[in-house]
């Protein structure tokens, strides 16, 4: 198994220099084609920019686009393809989804020349800022390249109504306790506190992973989870992260039924008034905002016991390790970091653009406030990327825990003895 590691900023500017900054225009042998395998549907806000990026790319360089809108199943169909000649040279996705597949693997290429590009006059590893690259793993042990080039953050946040509650535009919950409070005023006044999905493993998941790093930091998590022998879960913060999710279940904070509801009924409840908060990622304004009763105004703020830590998720391009036009791939991910798709990114798709001279939406404003005052950051589940082990251990400990058929004590020996197992399996 490959070992990722983190490049810091000082090597990333060694390894650029070596590239230079000028853009491949084509692979050995003069192909002028590339197969793109792309997260994103036909319709979707998002889609609409790649194409339009697409045509420009296509336009210009005379390279010719084979793409194909996959959605978000794309990495998974790309698994097969990974030791053949017909694997995409170019696809994208999280670095949570793309990590344990390519990056582990050994099956992703490092992106020299992407990273060695200039885009208007700028070198591709500017326009990045360094804060991200710096706490978060980007690149191959052994390489010289990061094999994954970003161009949207997702992050998450507690999402309300800011219509319906001022009170918490102005004065949002700053430590767990006052949260408690808050909720506590909510019960209170006949207001149900937290809406939540209990049937998605990966949304359950972000309140440990939360909860943890803020008592232990970014990394606690993916360190606990790589020790071999499962004593790193005797650690007193694992604990205590679980209990705080316990005692939100014992609280009766969660809105009635959710650990009996199906996707999205408790999103859209919500988005209805129907309760207060919601802990989810940066998409849910867009997921909602059909729906969403009339006024809505989106607003948030950060999970509050992160403490000056913030979750920044990369969203972006890799090229598998046996494409045949890995130049003409590694020239469209470096475009797509133009001024004018990153804007696009931010005000028609109302994500976050990886470049922050980008435009973004008022939806996303409280967020990237919150990613420009924090400190350090974090992948989703604090950057675990080993093969199978959040889908078929974490997620499903954590669901049973924040869905009630567990306490904090019998998550911790759940994932203390699964872990043991998992390493025996795949060391």
């Amino acid at each position: 198994m490959a070992k990722i590691r983190t490049l810091s900023a000082v090597a990333l500017v060694g390894a650029f220099a070596l590239t230079g900054c000028a853009s491949a225009s084509g692979d050995a042998g003069g192909s002028k084609e590339l197969t793109y395998w792309s997260m994103w549907k036909e319709g979707e806000a998002q889609q609409k920019v790649v194409a339009d990026a697409i045509a420009d790319f296509e336009e210009e360089t005379g390279i010719e686009v084979n793409v194909q809108w996959q959605g978000r199943d794309n990495i998974k169909k790309t698994v097969p393809t990974l030791n053949t000649n017909k694997v995409p040279d170019l696809v994208d996705g999280s670095f949570a989804k793309l990590a344990p597949v390519l990056a582990e693997t050994g099956q992703a290429k490092p992106l020299v020349e992407a990273y060695g590009a200039e885009v208007e006059g700028d070198a591709v590893s500017s326009l990045i800022p360094e804060a991200y690259l710096a706490g978060d793993v980007v690149t191959v042990e052994g390489e010289d390249a990061p094999w994954m080039l970003p161009y949207s953050l997702t992050s998450d946040a507690i999402w309300f109504n800011a219509a319906e509650h001022p009170d918490l535009v102005a004065n949002p919950p700053q430590d767990w306790a006052s949260f408690l409070s808050v909720m506590d005023e909510m019960k209170a006044a006949g207001t149900t506190p937290i809406a939540i999905d209990g049937d998605v493993a990966g949304y359950n998941a972000y309140w440990y992973t939360s909860a943890m790093v803020g008592l232990a930091g970014p990394g606690s998590l993916r360190e606990m989870a790589a020790d071999e022998t499962g004593e790193a879960w005797d650690a007193p913060e694992a604990l205590e992260a679980a209990q705080m999710i316990e005692g939100l279940v014992e609280g009766g904070y969660f809105i009635d039924g959710y650990n009996a509801s199906k996707w999205p009924a408790q999103q859209q409840a919500w988005s209805d008034n129907q309760a207060a908060l919601m802990f989810n990622g940066t998409w849910i304004p867009t997921e909602t905002g059909p729906y969403a009763a009339e006024g809505f105004e989106y607003s948030s703020f950060p999970f509050p016991a992160l403490g000056s830590s913030a979750r920044a998720d990369f969203v972006g391009f890799a090229v598998p390790a046996r494409a045949k036009n890995s130049d003409n791939a590694q020239d469209l991910a470096a475009f797509f970091l133009k001024k004018q798709y990153q804007d696009a990114l931010g005000t028609d798709a109302k994500i976050i653009p990886i470049r922050p001279d980008a435009a973004v939406s008022d939806e996303m404003s409280t967020v990237t406030d919150a990613l420009a005052a924090a400190d350090s950051y974090y992948q989703q589940n604090d950057g675990i990327s080993f093969p199978g082990y959040s889908e078929k251990l974490f997620w499903p400990a954590v669901s049973d825990l924040v869905l009630g058929k567990i306490d904090a004590e019998a998550f911790v020996e759940t994932m203390k003895t699964g872990q043991v197992d998992y390493w025996k399996l795949n060391s």
